[in-house]
């Protein structure tokens, strides 16, 4: 069973169990005594919060701002049919159960609003990966099937401008371990995958003017402008433990990645820096 089925279940089953609790305790209202304004209200109110609930688990992965979205949408819509069961069954004044529940709707507004402040920052993320990934195609770089990275060919044009630059800058190459592992175990589809993750992943933590590129095969080359190569090694570091917190997994299974890296100042030939950070990844 998939997490929407799962999460329409539970919904189904809270709501009968409201149901029923109302209908247990207390005595129905004669159908001419009903407010169908109220009805139309709150009815209408809880079918659009479980609508809006599954819309969210269908259309998001799992996950922090989901769980937020649709745990408070599932609260409005209980407590809006709390509200509602009021018009079909009288419950007496003295019980105060039933008020409880209604209080579901402003708690779930609370906590539907807290995953819309996640869900910002999220967005927040998303639109700096995209404007990092539009550069590729508003400057109609060669890229890189795969990845959507720009390719070897476009960082040695830039590290040939860079070399013309007074600044510092930083060139660091990443290698994923025992990548030969992921295409052999699961194959070559989800080799492509990993490599797509990392490369996700490497973008979401890189600054707007630092370029990402895959240099060849597994491995991805970052051009960090205004490092020295001291504060590139510190980067790197950091991105290498970003990949390697990832959950990332072929099937059923978890895939651990990691990387290696090295690092050096961007400055000379291209193609002798890159041949010489190359023989210090492979001596790692």
């Amino acid at each position: 069973m998939n997490v929407v089925a799962r999460h329409l279940v539970l919904l189904a089953g809270l709501l009968a169990s409201f149901t029923l609790l109302f209908i247990v305790a207390g005595t129905p209202v004669p159908v001419a005594e009903w407010d169908w304004i109220d009805v139309a209200s709150e009815g209408g109110t809880a079918l659009l919060g479980a609508i809006w609930c599954l819309i969210v688990l269908s259309s998001r992965p799992d996950g922090r701002v989901t769980r937020l979205l649709a745990g408070g949408l599932a609260c409005i819509m209980l407590g809006s049919w709390a509200d509602c069961m009021d018009e079909f069954i009288d419950i007496e004044k003295a019980a105060l159960w039933d008020n409880a529940l209604e209080m579901l709707v402003p708690l779930g507004m609370l906590i539907l609003t807290a995953g819309m402040v996640y869900w910002r920052h999220e967005q927040a993320n998303l639109s700096d990966h995209m404007r990092k990934r539009e550069r590729l195609f508003r400057s109609h770089r060669p890229f890189d099937r795969i990845t959507q990275l720009a390719d070897a060919a476009y960082l040695r044009e830039q590290l040939r401008r860079e070399s013309r630059n007074d600044g510092p800058c930083a060139l660091v190459l990443f290698d994923i371990d025992d990548f030969h592992r992921i295409n052999r175990e699961h194959g070559q589809g989800e080799g492509d995958r990993a490599l797509q993750a990392v490369a996700h992943m490497l973008l979401l933590n890189l600054r707007n003017d630092d370029l990402l590129c895959r240099y060849a095969g597994e491995r991805f080359a970052v051009l960090m402008p205004g490092l020295n190569q001291y504060e590139g090694e510190d980067a790197a570091r950091h991105l290498c433990r970003m990949v390697g917190a990832m959950r990332h997994h072929a099937g059923s299974r978890r895939v651990t990645i990691t990387l290696r890296h090295g690092c050096a100042d961007a400055q000379g030939a291209p193609d002798a820096l890159l041949a010489a950070l190359c023989r210090q990844m492979d001596a790692v």
